[in-house]
């Protein structure tokens, strides 16, 4: 026993958490000041009304649509995906889902960009109404969480809990930025292209 109480092992798997726990709260500290410096630039920068626009397409808006829908359908590939690879499904694991995984959390992301870089650069950070507010408020969540995760998943000795909860932040995150915005448009414009 120890003078506060915690045996000789206890006290020595809390100094081995300990490296770890301080890289997490320093990634989740560099995310937040990203989703914090996202929110910021987005408020105080002049609007340029610019779209983004791709031929074939009526809008930049439906471009954005898209290309966010296209990011979601990566989304929940990268839930299932995460599913087997943590045989939370029957069956074995398959050689290629871990570099299916990476892959298409990689496209999905790609896909985000062009509308995240139209979103802060023509729009800002829009307050009109509570949906537009929430949709600019987690569209800074979600790059924020997404630098967290990328920071996490290069540090060893975290807990087993950590990157899935990152993970499901991050889904969660495109999942509403999507509802206030891409699935917004569709219900109001229509499905077109």
């Amino acid at each position: 026993m120890t003078d506060s109480g915690l045996t000789d092992t206890a006290t020595e798997r809390l100094r081995a958490g300990a490296p770890a726990d301080t890289a997490m709260l320093i990634a989740v500290a560099i995310g937040a000041l990203v989703a914090v410096g996202l929110g910021v630039f987005a408020k105080l920068h002049e609007p340029q009304f610019f779209s983004i626009n791709i031929a074939g397409f009526s809008s930049g808006t439906a471009v954005k649509s898209w290309l966010a829908t296209l990011a979601l359908a990566l989304a929940l590939f990268q839930l299932v995906s995460a599913f087997v690879m943590y045989r939370l499904t029957p069956g074995r694991v398959p050689a290629w889902i871990g570099p299916a995984h990476v892959w298409s959390g990689r496209l999905a992301v790609l896909a985000s960009v062009p509308v995240a870089v139209h979103c802060l650069y023509a729009l800002g950070f829009g307050d009109t109404d509570g949906r537009v507010f929430f949709h600019s408020l987690f569209g800074c969540f979600f790059y924020g969480v997404f630098v967290t995760k990328m920071i996490l998943l290069t540090r060893r000795g975290l807990r087993g809990w950590v990157i899935p909860i990152a993970g499901g932040l991050l889904f969660f995150g495109l999942v509403y930025v999507w509802l206030t915005s891409a699935l917004w448009f569709f219900q109001t414009s229509g499905i077109t292209l």
